[in-house]
């Protein structure tokens, strides 16, 4: 069964930590794991309410941050998963490139443009 990874701030959350209630409501099609990553420590993650999500949330609090690999391998220990179980789903090219270097599918999504359709695509095409 696969674990969607998915970035906080300017993907599932904006800037005030409001959730995207259309991606909210797109992963809630899939029965399989969910969790939110980020580089925020406790005070932002307080700030942007990413301590009341429905989804567990994982942050190393910039040490190191997402664009290092090394985040993604602490992540797969931390939840006991496997890169080649997961999708990741991301606002930020580097943080992307990184759980790629680890063997994780990854989507880059653009916070700009919020493609849903491509963003379903991508979870259809790679989910089993």
């Amino acid at each position: 069964m696969k674990t969607i990874l998915i970035d906080a701030v300017h993907t599932f959350v904006n800037s005030v930590g409001i959730v995207d209630e259309k991606i909210f409501e797109l992963l809630e099609e899939y029965d399989v794991h969910k969790i939110i990553c980020t580089n925020a420590d406790p005070e932002k993650i307080r700030e942007y309410n990413l301590d009341i999500m429905k989804y567990p949330v994982f942050t190393l609090s910039r040490e190191p941050a997402k664009a290092d690999p090394e985040y993604f391998e602490l992540l797969m220990q931390e939840f006991n998963l496997f890169p080649s179980e997961c999708l990741y789903i991301e606002h930020n090219k580097d943080a992307v490139t990184s759980a790629q270097s680890i063997g994780i599918t990854s989507y880059y999504f653009d916070s700009e443009k919020r493609d849903l359709e491509s963003l379903k695509e991508f979870i259809n095409n790679n989910i089993h």
